[in-house]
């Protein structure tokens, strides 16, 4: 099995603690309380701290007049081993600093001082602290879901943030609304020595992937994988186990990591699906991952098709 720690966006340094989400005297005691802390997000991006070894996540005290001030119910994320109450706010709202008003829609990130800058969890995923991406990617999620999903979808009315920003209530008709998580499966399709890689036209060049798409109403994830890998490369499979998962916040995915027996190799590919397909070995994958193969460039580091292939490389998983 592939360790948590080898995922990124697995595991958090924080007890989610829902004991205390409907709690509203406590978290309102919380957030007036300096030792609490608060993490910002703006536009999705978390405020990072860019002084240490790698970019950690960037807390302010809950009474900070940035938290304070801002116009969006906070999100509680839980407690630390001290018992310390830590939050996330949405801070969308804030404006771009009028002086480089060029400069702040290019780079999509809000300087706040030289070391602490809002940036998207994707340019960031591959240094981003273990203890830390988990917690920002469950907040990610949640700001997310907010912003979609607003009004009822039973009656239209507009949703109030509630269970200390993990759920909706409709005012109107009393319907709750629970944040959604949409399963991926993503397959390690091997044969022998071969693993099936894939790659869009979108790409980067070279670049190519593990096969991955939606699960469907109905389906287990071994059905799923059978499904997509038939769909998408036209080939058999077998045996399916699974592996590993990985929190997706882009915007509301788990990835569902799965091995795959292949009972066939010839590949018929959906053009609407993939723009090419290939088999490929475990020396070249090793090569690729090393940045040493000329036709082949792995998924991005921390995406969780790049820890399968390492971990089929060096033997984790075997195959």
């Amino acid at each position: 099995m592939i360790p948590e720690s080898d995922v990124t966006f697995a595991g958090s340094f924080l007890d989610r603690a829902d004991r205390l989400r409907g709690d509203d005297a406590a978290l309102v005691r919380g957030l007036a309380d300096p030792a609490s802390r608060v993490l910002p997000f703006w536009q999705g991006k978390p405020l990072l701290d860019l002084t240490a070894r790698g970019p950690r996540l960037a807390w302010l005290p809950a009474t900070d007049p940035l938290i304070a001030d801002g116009p969006e119910p906070v999100l509680f994320m839980g407690l630390d081993e001290a018992g310390t109450l830590h939050f996330a706010a949405d801070l969308s709202h804030l404006a771009p600093p009028d002086e480089r008003p060029a400069d702040f829609i290019d780079s999509r990130t809000l300087d706040l001082s030289e070391t602490r800058k809002f940036i998207d969890l994707r340019a960031i995923m591959a240094e981003i602290d273990h203890r830390d991406a988990g917690i920002a990617a469950a907040a990610k999620g949640i700001f997310e879901w907010r912003l979609t999903h607003g009004f009822c979808a039973n009656c239209g009315g507009r949703n109030r943030v509630v269970h200390g920003g993990w759920r909706f209530d409709c005012p109107g008709c009393g319907r709750q609304h629970f944040p959604r998580t949409d399963p991926v499966v993503i397959m390690l399709v091997l044969d022998g020595d071969r693993v099936l890689l894939g790659r869009q036209s979108s790409w980067p060049e070279r670049m190519y992937s593990l096969l991955a798409g939606f699960m469907e109403p109905g389906e287990t994830v071994e059905e799923a994988v059978r499904r997509e890998v038939a769909e998408e490369a036209g080939i058999e499979i077998g045996a399916v186990r699974y592996v590993t998962s990985q929190p997706w916040p882009f915007p509301a995915s788990l990835m569902i990591g799965c091995v795959a027996e292949a009972l066939g190799t010839d590949i018929r590919i959906d053009p609407t699906e993939l723009q090419h397909a290939l088999w490929a070995s475990k020396a070249e994958i090793a090569e690729a991952l090393e940045g040493r193969h000329d036709g082949i460039a792995p998924a991005r580091k921390g995406a969780v098709a790049q820890v399968m292939l390492r971990a089929w490389v060096t033997g984790q998983l075997g195959g």
